[in-house]
C-alpha cells in the first residue's frame, strides 16, 4: 500500500523533531517553574528560553509574550473591551473585524453580539481599508481584529495599512497570525500590531500552546480568562505547560532558522500543483490566486464538485486535504470566507485546501495531480449522468 500524504498543514503541522526532543527533555523536569528550588528554576528556565524564542521570531520583548493555551485563547484574551493602556483606562466601545476572520476571532471575545461588526473584503479577500476607515469614523476607538493571513485562501492582508488607520482614529489592533507565523515574516512593530496571536501546533509544535504577544508594553488586562496564581505576570493564571512551551521555543528556533528556505520550496511546489490542476481542469477556479498569498495555501473548486464528496474521494486515494470549511465536528459548512469574497454558490459549496509543508515533496505534489484527475473525472462523469445531482 502506498504511503499517504499529508497536505493539511494549515490544520495542524506534524512535530519537529527539534520540537519531540525538547517535550520529551521537558517531560523529565519535576519542578513547578513557580517554586523558588533548583527543581522549580529548571522548570521557569525552560519556560523563559522558549519566551525568547517566540518573542525573536515577532520582534518583540521576551517581557511581552503571554503564554496560552492555542492560538484561540490568545485571541479571547486579546477581545475585551476592557483592554487599557498607559494613557486609555476607558472601556473599548466596538469591535470591528474583518469578514473573513477564523471564528475563534468571529465569536468575538467578551464583546457582546451587537458591539461587533464587520469590515468588508475584496473579491480577491483582502479587506477593505476604505470600509474601515468609515466604519471607524462612525465608532471611534474601537478595538480592530485583522488577521495576518487567512486560513483558507491563505490571502495576505494589509495589516500595516489598516494599523495606520486603526491608530488614527484612536484605535487599537489585534492580529491573529496563527497561520502567518513561521511562513512569512511577522515583524509585530513593521504590522504595527498592538497585540499578535500565534499557535504552536501550526509550526511543528505539539497542540495545546499558544501566545498572545503585546506590540507595546503599556497594555494591560484588568479581566484575564484565567485568575488564579498570576502566573503570565497576572494575564494568565495556572502553572504553565512548561513541557508545551520548551517544545514551542524549540520549533519556533528551526523556523527562525529555515523559514526562508522552507517558504521557497513551499511556493515552488504550491506553483507545480497549481499548474497541474489548471492542465488538468482548464475551468478550476483558484480563489485568491492575484493576491499575496502564503507560500502554501492552494484554495480551488471546479463548479458543480461537492467539496465533502472531494475530500472523502481525495482520502480514499491516500491524500489528506481539507474543505476550506470544515467545522469542528467534521462537517463541511458553507465557508463564510468565500461568501464574504462574493463567491457563487456553486463554487463556494465545493471549495478545497491545500496546503503544503516543509516536508512535501514533489513526489506528493504528482500524487495530489494524479489523485485530482480521478477525482475530477468521476465527478464529471457523475454529472453527465446525473444532472444537477453533483452540486
Amino acid at each position: 500500500m502506498a504511503q499517504r500524504v499529508y497536505l493539511d498543514w494549515n490544520a495542524t503541522a506534524p512535530l519537529r523533531p527539534q520540537a519531540e526532543q525538547a517535550l520529551r527533555d521537558a517531560l523529565a523536569l519535576a519542578g513547578n517553574p513557580s517554586s523558588v528550588h533548583a527543581e522549580g528554576r529548571a522548570a521557569r528556565h525552560a519556560i523563559e528560553r522558549a519566551r525568547e524564542e517566540v518573542a525573536a521570531l515577532v520582534a518583540a520583548r521576551p517581557a511581552d509574550v503571554i503564554f496560552t493555551s492555542g492560538g484561540t485563547e490568545a485571541n479571547m484574551l486579546a477581545l475585551t473591551p476592557a483592554i487599557e493602556t498607559s494613557t486609555e483606562k476607558r472601556p473599548r466601545g466596538k469591535l470591528l473585524m474583518s469578514a473573513i476572520e477564523h471564528s475563534s476571532v468571529r465569536a468575538g471575545g467578551r464583546f457582546s453580539r451587537d458591539a461587533i461588526a464587520d469590515i468588508a473584503v475584496n473579491a480577491d479577500g483582502r479587506v477593505n481599508l476604505a470600509a474601515l476607515a468609515d466604519a471607524i469614523s462612525k465608532a471611534p476607538r474601537p478595538l480592530v481584529s485583522i488577521m495576518l493571513a487567512n486560513n483558507e485562501t491563505g490571502v495576505v492582508q494589509p495589516v500595516s495599512e489598516a494599523a495606520a488607520i486603526a491608530h488614527a482614529g484612536g484605535g487599537l489592533l489585534h492580529v491573529d497570525a496563527v497561520q502567518a507565523a513561521g511562513r512569512i515574516a511577522c515583524d509585530i512593530g513593521a504590522l504595527g500590531a498592538d497585540l499578535l496571536s500565534i499557535s504552536a501546533h501550526k509550526i511543528g509544535a505539539p497542540k495545546g500552546v499558544g501566545a498572545l504577544i503585546r506590540g507595546r508594553e503599556d497594555i494591560h488586562f484588568p479581566d484575564p480568562l484565567m485568575r488564579g496564581g498570576g502566573q503570565e505576570r497576572g494575564s494568565r493564571a495556572g502553572t504553565e505547560n512548561v513541557a508545551g512551551i520548551a517544545a514551542f521555543g524549540a520549533a519556533v528556533a528551526a523556523v527562525r532558522r529555515q523559514r526562508a528556505e522552507e517558504a521557497a520550496h513551499m511556493l515552488a511546489l504550491r506553483n507545480m500543483l497549481e499548474e497541474g490542476l489548471r492542465a488538468i481542469s482548464p475551468q478550476i477556479v483558484i480563489f485568491g490566486a492575484a493576491a499575496e498569498r502564503l507560500p502554501n495555501t492552494t484554495l480551488f473548486a471546479l463548479e458543480g464538485m461537492k467539496a465533502e464528496t472531494a475530500v472523502i474521494a481525495f482520502d480514499l486515494e491516500g491524500v489528506a486535504v481539507s474543505s476550506g470549511a470544515a467545522c469542528s465536528s467534521g462537517k463541511v459548512q458553507p465557508s463564510h470566507v468565500l461568501a464574504a469574497m462574493g463567491v457563487s454558490p456553486p463554487l463556494l459549496r465545493g471549495a478545497v485546501r491545500v496546503s503544503l509543508g516543509w516536508t512535501t515533496t514533489e513526489a506528493d505534489i504528482a500524487r495530489v495531480l494524479g489523485a485530482w484527475r480521478k477525482v475530477s473525472g468521476a465527478l464529471s462523469k457523475g454529472s453527465k449522468e446525473r444532472p444537477g445531482m453533483a452540486a
